[in-house]
């Protein structure tokens, strides 16, 4: 499971602080504003997710500190610009196979317990993602299985 999780990333992660192949960066992009839509997805975007997202990018991306916020600025802007999550999973689903998206899966929904909730919006935008990522029935369960998700506890909104 552990080598699926790092290979989430893949193909050919640039060296610390390398700037990242156009491709690669389109990724990265993709990666980091579905990240950032399911943290904002409850309306508040904790510290601890944001903590989340920042080791989550810095490790798997191999990417500085500064280039993580770098990204995650970069993100947010075109998170917010956007009409819809197509435009992101597209990239994702184009460039990871299943294993990768399922990994993805896992990570999204790490994001979701940072805070130690799962909202009713949260719940919803995963059964979404799950579809545009185009995961098979039963991926998303277990995804959130090995995020530590257990019952159905869906908090206030």
């Amino acid at each position: 499971m552990l080598d699926a999780f790092r290979s989430l990333f893949s193909p050919a992660r640039p060296r610390s602080g390398e700037a990242p192949a156009a491709g690669q960066h389109d990724l990265q992009v993709a990666a980091c504003a579905m990240l950032l839509e399911m943290a904002h997805a409850d309306d508040e975007f904790s510290a601890d997710e944001r903590r989340h997202i920042e080791e989550v990018l810095g490790r798997h991306f191999n990417l500085p500190e500064e280039r993580v916020r770098t990204l995650i600025e970069l993100a947010e802007q075109e998170r917010r610009q956007a009409t819809d999550l197509f435009q992101f999973t597209a990239v994702i689903k184009q460039s990871y196979d299943e294993g990768q998206r399922m990994a993805l899966a896992e990570v999204l929904w790490r994001v979701v317990f940072a805070d130690g909730r799962l909202s009713e919006h949260e719940h919803y935008l995963m059964r979404k993602l799950s579809n545009l990522l185009d995961l098979r029935p039963g991926y998303l369960a277990e995804a959130r299985r090995r995020a530590g998700g257990t019952e159905p506890d869906l908090g206030p909104t």
